[in-house]
């Protein structure tokens, strides 16, 4: 196939003066020539596109490929992850991993929880703050743990996110909402067991890929898996892989596989989740889900997983791809009629 990369380059967006929080999610060269190569080795000829207003232009022109491998995960607002998806379906172009809803949702904490739960999958109890009269009508019980409530990579998260009594509650919430400028979510904390679980495939044919516990060592911020111990992983974080023979491991991998098809996430990704302190072991809890995880070789969650379960990155991408390819065929006009775009005719791919 003739597949489209798009992405935002962490660098490019730096030398434009955004800070180091700002671009903590966006991607290094290094990752997509690593996705590039991968792409290549299995076969496929690939065009590096870039951010939503390079698709946008080169859609216009007419450009068109089989496939979009999308990573880009937007610079602003609560539907940045959904740009690229909602321009790729304007133009009946499919893509890799979710589409604009679901990029959309799972962005907003809060939202996300609500569908989840409605669902049926575990999650602890949560209120979404944006003043100061908000804040005081949280009646869950301490500790509370608040991050801002559309961002990922740990931004916002830090020891100060644990809150052990109410009066430490606004002004932890208002400080998170003048530095993001959005609202904060607020749930009881759970204390237990750390996991993050890798998810292959979509719908039915979804499956657990493998499962980390995160394990905090000791010189690292205590009890939370903050922006800076996320950072700086290689010195502070230990991961540590696990299975279903542990009755925790077995319930998590449920809990994170429900989530996912109760969201509707497709190809790829993440489900974090933390044990509460009910029973004997506690109850995995979900606490949020990655539909567009990182995908450096060394440095990101997802392919760490892969590697520690036994599987190759090529794998793992070609994995994604072949998932994402089923909507190659679905998608395709049948008689693959031209189609005049801005005066011109459309490109076959």
């Amino acid at each position: 196939m003739r597949i489209g990369i798009t992405f935002d380059l962490r660098d490019a967006y730096l030398a434009m003066g955004y800070g180091e929080e700002e671009t903590a999610e966006l991607d290094r060269e290094s990752t997509i020539e690593a996705i590039e190569s991968t792409l290549r080795s299995l076969g496929h000829d690939t065009d590096r596109i870039g951010h939503a207003k390079q698709l946008a232009a080169r859609l216009v022109r007419g450009d068109r490929w089989d496939l979009v491998f999308n990573i880009s995960e937007g610079i602003r607002g609560i539907g940045r992850e959904a740009q690229v998806p909602a321009l790729l379906d304007l133009y009946e172009v499919p893509y890799t991993f979710s589409d604009p809803l679901v990029m959309s949702l799972t962005l907003h904490k809060g939202m996300t929880k609500r569908v989840v739960r409605d669902a049926g999958v575990p999650t602890p109890d949560f209120a979404v703050v944006e003043s100061e009269a908000d804040a005081a009508a949280v009646e869950l019980p301490l500790p509370l743990f608040v991050k801002p409530v559309a961002e990922g990579t740990g931004k916002g998260v830090t020891p100060r996110s644990i809150i052990r009594d109410r009066a430490g509650l606004w002004p932890a919430c208002e400080d998170l909402i003048a530095r993001f400028h959005q609202p904060v979510l607020v749930e009881t904390m759970c204390t237990g067991r750390e996991f993050t679980t890798g998810i292959l495939g979509t719908g039915a044919s979804a499956g657990v890929l493998a499962t980390m516990e995160v394990i905090l060592l000791p010189q690292a911020e205590a009890e939370v898996y903050s922006y800076v111990n996320k950072e700086h992983c290689e010195e502070l974080v230990e991961y540590r892989l696990v299975d279903g023979s542990d009755p925790v491991v077995a319930e998590n991998d449920r809990v994170a596989l429900a989530a996912w098809r109760a969201l509707g996430c497709r190809d790829g990704g993440r489900v974090d989740l933390r044990c509460d302190a009910s029973g004997e072991h506690g109850q995995p809890q979900f606490l949020e889900v990655n539909p567009l995880a990182g995908l450096h070789p060394e440095h990101s969650d997802l392919p760490i997983l892969a590697g520690k379960s036994g599987m190759p990155y090529r794998e793992l991408l070609r994995r994604i791809v072949d998932s994402a390819a089923t909507r190659v065929t679905a998608t395709a006009p049948e008689a693959a009629p031209m189609r005049l775009v801005q005066g011109g005719a459309r490109r076959g791919t």
